[in-house]
């Protein structure tokens, strides 16, 4: 076995019930909409005007929708690596609440879909203490993703990378458009 099958069994094999119950719900996606309407309410705070929150707003849109289509809509089906859930050689994986996922994993659109939400709010909003939790986030949501045996790390890894990208050009398409960055004053644009 190579490195990233050991990692993953490795995480997935250390578990209890109540990490199960733990790690499931951390990976659902509805379980953090309270933490995405604060996300939309500290922008909105820091953005008074309408015409600089809605392109904000669209930016998120853009940085997640494209981070999820790209590993969902391109790689996955273009790479066509099982999930670990599916793979036949990972005898020994746990399968937590009898969750198997999708067919394919390579990359993970849940890594990708939080990177893309924490790297731009951070770039965006400035806070060291918001930077360090939402890394946080992506860190425990992308260590849940492995725990539960749905993505090796380097599914990770690329999805990590995939959403950092889409943070990235969108911040600086809003910086080029004077919305957010040196450019733009916090509170009003």
């Amino acid at each position: 076995m190579n490195l990233d099958y050991d990692i993953l069994l490795w995480i997935n094999g250390h578990g209890s019930e109540w990490l199960d119950a733990l790690m499931w719900g951390i990976s659902r996606a509805k379980t953090w909409i309270p933490l995405y309407m604060l996300l939309v309410a500290l922008i909105a705070w820091r953005f008074k005007s309408w015409k600089a929150l809605m392109l904000v707003l669209v930016g998120f849109g853009v940085a997640v929708g494209m981070s999820d289509w790209i590993c969902s809509g391109v790689l996955k089906p273009i790479v066509c690596r099982l999930r670990p859930t599916h793979e036949p050689a990972l005898d020994p994986l746990r399968l937590v609440y009898g969750y198997i996922g999708g067919k394919y994993g390579f990359c993970s659109s849940h890594a990708a879909n939080t990177m893309a939400v924490g790297l731009l709010f951070s770039l965006i909003y400035r806070n060291r203490y918001a930077t360090v939790g939402l890394m946080t986030w992506v860190a425990i949501n992308c260590y849940s993703r492995m725990y539960l045996g749905a993505h090796y790390p380097t599914d990770i890894i690329a999805g990590l990378v995939v959403g950092s990208l889409w943070a990235l050009l969108v911040w600086l398409v809003l910086r080029r458009l004077h919305v957010v960055g040196e450019a733009a004053r916090p509170g009003g644009s």
